[in-house]
């Protein structure tokens, strides 16, 4: 004698019913209640995709290379010169000074002050200015 299927098999990500929905007042609502918690549970997945998304595309704009140019002097005979050297980390004037003033020392000249930092985009508008002190510290 063979066997008889109440309900039919599914294959996928269709889960079972509880109970199939002509049944008791209970069971309707036990079904409405898993429905809803799968709804749930996809917007809480799909948001946290989203964010992930998001926090991706925002991650290459931080990647991108940070440059400060610069006064610096040496004394006796007293000196000057302006240059572009590249930073790492924050790409604000404070990091790009406490970077630079140690490469400059190294070297004899003292850092005067950071006049500004930029992203890639002002490298080449300043290149003639800083001559051989483009890139150099």
């Amino acid at each position: 004698m063979g066997s008889i299927w109440v309900h039919p098999l599914k294959t996928g990500n269709n889960s079972p019913l509880l109970s199939d929905n002509g049944g008791p007042k209970h069971l309707r609502l036990l079904n409405n209640l898993a429905q809803t918690r799968i709804d749930i549970d996809m917007k809480q997945t799909s948001r946290f995709i989203a964010a992930v998304v998001l926090i991706g595309l925002a991650l290459p704009a931080q990647a991108a290379n940070c440059f400060a140019d610069y006064k610096a002097k040496q004394d006796n005979p007293l000196r000057l010169h302006y240059g572009v050297a590249q930073v790492n980390g924050s790409c604000d004037a404070q990091n790009a000074a406490n970077e630079l003033a140690p490469r400059l020392a190294a070297q004899g000249w003292t850092l005067l002050n950071i006049i500004s930092v930029f992203a890639d985009d002002g490298l080449a508008q300043r290149k003639d200015s800083a001559g051989p002190n483009y890139l150099r510290f």
